[in-house]
């Protein structure tokens, strides 16, 4: 997949956005959708479908941009609240990590909506979240899933240090894998943040050929270009979210 950049596209104007991915006015529409505006406008399904999933994963890193550069987009919260509470039509999937910096709706400029989010300690993938994402792609129409690590992690630093604690222990063995597969030739100890970052990056990539292998539903959507599989990090110092 081609490398996306990070960008303050979405914070332009409506032609802005037509230029930048040559899209119809309905096209146009759904970026404005997704990168909600001052009216709140709510993502429809039809907004949603004129997108492509390399659109969406575009629009994700450009709100990530806006947040960084702290410019988010001005919102009516309660507007779109009730502009969904009739339904909903996401665009996108993520599985991301319970650790409290790291709100992908937040880092990401995502309004209600728009996207739907799985949290567990260290993004881990398990059939109660295959099974969330399947719900979410295939039948809720969701073109993007998107694994979302992060530095300093908890949960991969837990991990490392073979920490043991009721049902976590079982959770932290999840990662094992990770640490093992990942070239590092530096002290490979959880007090080495360079190693850590390492893991959960290897982790994503993982995590992301996890699903498609576990998934046959995820990889037949794929496999017809209806669906794009990716991984990616945040980084807590910078705020920034980068593909892995």
């Amino acid at each position: 997949m081609a490398e996306h950049e990070h960008g303050e596209g979405c914070g332009c104007s409506g032609m802005d956005r037509r230029s930048l991915f040559g899209l119809s006015a309905v096209g146009a529409m759904a970026v404005a959708g997704f990168a909600s505006a001052a009216s709140a406008q709510v993502l429809t399904a039809e907004m949603r479908d004129k997108l492509t999933p390399e659109q969406i994963v575009d629009l994700i890193l450009k709100g990530n941009a806006r947040f960084v550069a702290g410019k988010p987009q001005p919102r009516d919260w309660l507007a779109e609240q009730r502009g969904t509470a009739g339904g909903q039509h996401p665009a996108a999937m993520f599985l991301s990590c319970v650790d409290s910096r790291a709100p992908v709706e937040v880092i990401c400029d995502i309004g209600i909506g728009q996207a739907f989010n799985a949290r567990v300690a260290g993004n881990a993938v398990n059939d109660d979240m295959l099974g969330s994402m399947e719900f979410a792609t295939a039948l809720s129409g969701a073109k993007v899933v998107m694994v979302m690590g992060h530095s300093a992690c908890g949960a991969i630093k837990g991990a490392i240090d073979g920490a043991r604690l009721g049902n976590l222990t079982l959770l932290l063995a999840r990662f094992m894998n990770a640490i093992d597969a990942t070239e590092y030739a530096g002290a490979r100890t959880s007090k080495n943040p360079e190693f850590v970052d390492a893991v959960g990056r290897t982790h994503v990539k993982m995590s992301v050929q996890l699903i498609r292998e576990r998934s046959p539903v995820m990889r037949d959507l794929e496999a017809q270009k209806k669906l794009l599989i990716v991984g990616s990090f945040y980084d807590l110092k910078s705020g920034r979210v980068e593909l892995v």
